[in-house]
């Protein structure tokens, strides 16, 4: 698989990066094209630093959360198999890439950075799976379960678990940065820990992921 593509994307906001083939630690089942940490002789510069904050390349890392959701869906296939599914801010397509390998009927991977529908893509087909591409995730037809993993980072994103409970009949929550989500309609299902790949050498609490499940609401706002 030609990952030249992605090395292109990367080098946009640090031109002396590169990509390679890796399997993470947490879903060692699931090969990935990321940032290549050995491409790095010394400290970014000040320009190299101030690019990389501008553009950051963040479907060139494997987050804990889509880690640990990825390998909890393939040891945990009945969740998606049969059902049309999609992942929301879909990166690396870790998640999107397992949910097909559990048998998923369908696989929309969604976000809004055009460069990682572009990762996903090449990283599906390395993993000989197909998952369709989508910008806003608005525009697709509501999916049987939705996928989120680590997508919380910023606080002003909690509205998103309410609107992923009504454009969905279930969903799926992996996240490592809130202690209490404040929506008590999504159940902890387990606490894994996780790392970063490559690893960023994060706070250790950001280490922890928590996995939950929620049901779906009506109009009405009922469950």
């Amino acid at each position: 698989m030609d990952k030249r593509p992605l090395d292109t994307l990367l080098q946009r906001s640090l031109p002396r990066a590169r990509t390679c083939w890796s399997r993470p630690a947490g879903c060692p089942g699931i090969e990935l094209c990321l940032f290549d940490p050995d491409c790095l002789e010394g400290p970014l510069s000040h320009e190299e630093a101030q690019l990389v904050v501008a553009e950051p390349a963040y479907w060139s890392f494997c987050w804990a959360s889509g880690q640990v959701m990825a390998q909890w869906l393939l040891d945990n296939p009945e969740r998606v198999a049969g059902r049309r599914v999609l992942d929301f801010g879909c990166g690396s397509g870790i998640v999107a890439i397992a949910a097909a390998m559990a048998g998923a009927r369908e696989v929309v991977a969604a976000d809004l950075d055009p460069d990682a529908l572009v990762a996903t893509d090449i990283n599906a087909r390395r993993n000989g799976v197909t998952v369709t591409l989508a910008g806003d995730w608005r525009e697709e037809a509501p999916p049987e379960v939705l996928l989120a993993a680590d997508v919380l980072y910023d606080p002003e994103n909690r509205p998103m678990l309410w609107d992923f409970q009504a454009g969905a009949d279930a969903v799926l929550m992996a996240d490592s940065r809130l202690r209490h989500l404040g929506n008590e309609d999504y159940r902890l299902i387990t606490t894994v820990e996780g790392r970063t790949w490559p690893d960023l050498n994060e706070f250790e609490e950001f280490n922890r992921v928590r996995l939950y499940w929620a049901p779906g609401v009506g109009l009405d706002g009922a469950a």
